[in-house]
């Protein structure tokens, strides 16, 4: 197969492929802002729903798949990434979560003002510094990653059945 066919499905070019060298910068963002964000204390199931929230306000089935299988094996449950779009209408995320999310969606939208300065007021009474600001850089870092695999088209493959 040639690059070009590699690099190129649907009438898309795969632009992680086609520019490696730049999707290879934004992997190494993606590495310093998980370490960013265990340093700020955020657990691994907290990421992948920030993960995943912002891949659903971003449509990107892509991500979409391979964050939830992640959160599911880093111990998040099946029933709270099914209510995570109605996160604000159930009881089963904390103060610290709903915080989170709230800013990782004004991060997400961030022309929705009075949307963002909201966010921001619950993140200061729920977080801290070095949270709110790994909380934001999870938001962009996987906000880039949506835009590459939207504007690709990356397909999304059937699962392996479980045993």
């Amino acid at each position: 197969m040639t690059e070009a066919a590699v690099a190129t499905t649907g009438g898309r070019v795969f632009v992680d492929k086609r520019s490696p060298r730049a999707y290879k910068a934004l992997i190494g963002t993606a590495e310093a802002v998980r370490e960013v964000a265990a340093e700020a204390g955020l657990d691994r199931t907290l990421v992948e729903l920030i993960n995943i929230r912002v891949s659903q306000l971003n449509t990107c089935a892509f991500c979409l798949d391979l964050h939830t299988r992640t959160a599911l094996r880093a111990g998040e449950t099946a029933q709270r990434l099914a209510v995570l779009p109605a996160w604000r209408d159930t009881a089963l995320f904390s103060t610290r979560e709903r915080a989170a999310l709230a800013l990782a969606e004004a991060t997400t939208h961030p022309a929705d003002a009075a949307a963002q300065e909201s966010a921001y007021t619950a993140a200061r009474a729920a977080l801290s510094d070095d949270e709110i600001s790994a909380v934001i850089w999870v938001a962009i870092t996987m906000n880039a990653f949506n835009r590459v695999s939207v504007m690709s088209k990356h397909p999304v493959r059937p699962a392996a059945p479980t045993p």
